[in-house]
């Protein structure tokens, strides 16, 4: 009820009013605090200097994004680059043969980056999940790719399995973990996919292919087998405007790098919560921003790496999966997700395979429970995670049990008792509680359980009422927002649907 209710315009225009004043006001504590904090020996490690013609440090505490585009940059223009000259040179020489040439450009620079043994290493899990396959259990390939995934994230198996890879640099070891847990995900859903289609008759030779095609490689995102089986054996014809469109998502890419650096020049956000004295003294509304900056960056961070890949899979004509859905537009736990690809994998093979319509409590739990235990060893189990995967898993089912409660008779006919708006607003306001379970419930893993404490404590406890009511609203006018863009997308579908509908 209320779902596809529209509002005044005057109220959405003070909700836009509202939104944009608090974040401006928030984002100005933000930028005098990391003035502030600019020269104190606790960033020393952290800031360093960026913009010297403008006397501005840049916060570098996020190494990945720091070698992504500074050391590694060339190396990762290049090997990308060489992938798409070489699948453009063999779709328009061979188009049949261009899954072999992905696999062995793949195979060539994981060779060239990583060595021989392992290369090796990854091609002996291959062998062992293929084979696995050919038994057509699909419980024994579950546990073989678990098993083989724990033995990438838990010591001893970790230790002399990383011994395999020759050389020594800086990205060592993301490439590492990142390689190996991504062919394992991959090889299961190869498995997974003989079992439930054992007509098909897939060899080790679609596997390979499956497995090395390099921009999927080492940081996803992962397509299941199916997916990627079916697209590659495709003849590569190009829809109409498809050009048009993968020009614009590179230029959103090459826009949020540029702009990632701009603002790290004048916003600490990773930086500041590392020094906790300096971070309990903001104002609530800038360490409120902080919190939430982190999650933005995070994601900002998924979309421009998946951006990045996502435009050369395309180019391959191939349909990745897309960017994870931005944090400003998640109030419900069900959407909450980093990797959009990781998230497809575990529902198709886990969570939606236990857990049938997601109706049932019962069922739900014990689909959540399962689907989470997954992710700690994907994401290597550590007291930290524990903690993340408890609390999101609590959130996931107890949106649930809101909803089946919310359903009951009293509440369901106090409800049926308010107009549409107001039940948008009421469920707005639901949304809006949500949407900071989900910012503190990830924070945890995102930055450190101690500024989450801090975070909670302030904005809950010190701050309350003022503080935690005010939060609140804006948040509430947040989600209003998104929840009219939700709207108007909903009837332009509708529209669509029933103009093709006239036209056949």
């Amino acid at each position: 009820m209320g779902i596809k209710t529209a509002l005044p315009t005057a109220e959405l225009g003070l909700y836009s009013l509202v939104l944009s004043g608090s974040l401006a006001y928030a984002g100005r504590g933000l930028l005098e605090a990391s003035q502030d904090g600019a020269h104190r020996k606790a960033f020393r490690e952290s800031v360093r200097p960026g913009w010297e013609y403008l006397g501005r440090k840049m916060d570098v505490a996020d190494f990945e994004w720091v070698m992504w585009f500074t050391n590694f940059r060339n190396i990762i223009v290049f090997a990308l680059s060489g992938h798409v000259l070489f699948a453009k040179l063999c779709t328009m020489v061979a188009p049949q043969l261009r899954s072999w040439m992905y696999a062995v450009y793949g195979v060539l620079a994981v060779l060239g980056t990583m060595g021989p043994w392992y290369l090796l290493l990854l091609l002996g899990h291959c062998v062992g999940l293929y084979v696995a396959s050919l038994l057509g259990q699909p419980w024994l390939c579950l546990a073989l790719g678990l098993a083989s995934l724990a033995s990438f994230k838990m010591d001893p198996l970790i230790s002399w399995q990383s011994g395999f890879v020759t050389g020594a640099f800086d990205l060592q070891d993301v490439l590492f973990h990142g390689g190996s847990g991504f062919t394992v995900l991959r090889c299961t859903s190869f498995a997974l996919e003989s079992c439930a289609h054992p007509d098909r008759r897939y060899s080790l030779a679609d596997l390979l292919k499956y497995n090395f095609y390099l921009p999927f490689f080492f940081f996803g995102p992962i397509m299941t087998f199916d997916r990627f089986h079916a697209q590659v054996s495709q003849e590569p014809v190009r829809p109409e405007g498809e050009l048009w469109r993968i020009q614009a998502q590179a230029g959103f890419s090459a826009a949020a790098i540029v702009a990632v650096d701009i603002f790290f020049h004048f916003f600490y956000i990773l930086t500041i919560p590392s020094d906790l004295k300096f971070a309990s003294r903001l104002p609530d509304s800038a360490l409120a921003g902080l919190a939430y900056s982190n999650l933005v960056y995070d994601w900002v961070k998924a979309a421009v790496l998946f951006g990045v890949v996502n435009t050369v899979a395309r180019l391959d004509h191939l349909d990745p999966p897309q960017p994870p859905k931005c944090i400003t537009a998640l109030y419900v736990f069900g959407e909450t997700h980093f990797d959009r690809g990781i998230n497809d994998w575990l529902c198709k093979y886990v969570y939606d395979h236990i857990g049938g319509d997601h109706s049932a409590v019962i069922p739900e739990l014990a689909a959540s429970v399962a689907t989470f235990v997954v992710t700690t060893l994907w994401l290597g189990p550590c007291d930290i995670v524990y903690l993340w995967s408890v609390l999101n898993c609590f959130g996931l089912n107890f949106e649930l049990w809101v909803q089946k409660l919310a359903e009951c008779g009293p509440l369901a006919q106090i409800e049926a008792r308010l107009t549409e708006q107001m039940s948008r607003r009421v469920r707005a306001l639901c949304g809006a509680v949500n949407f900071w379970a989900i910012i503190m419930y990830n924070l945890v893993s995102l930055n450190s359980l101690e500024f989450t404490e801090l975070v909670a404590r302030r904005l809950l406890l010190t701050g309350f009422p003022q503080t935690t009511l005010a939060i609140l609203f804006v948040t509430y006018c947040g989600v209003q927002l998104v929840k009219e863009r939700e709207r108007t997308l909903a009837l332009e579908e509708e529209e669509q649907g029933k103009d093709k509908e006239k036209l056949e």
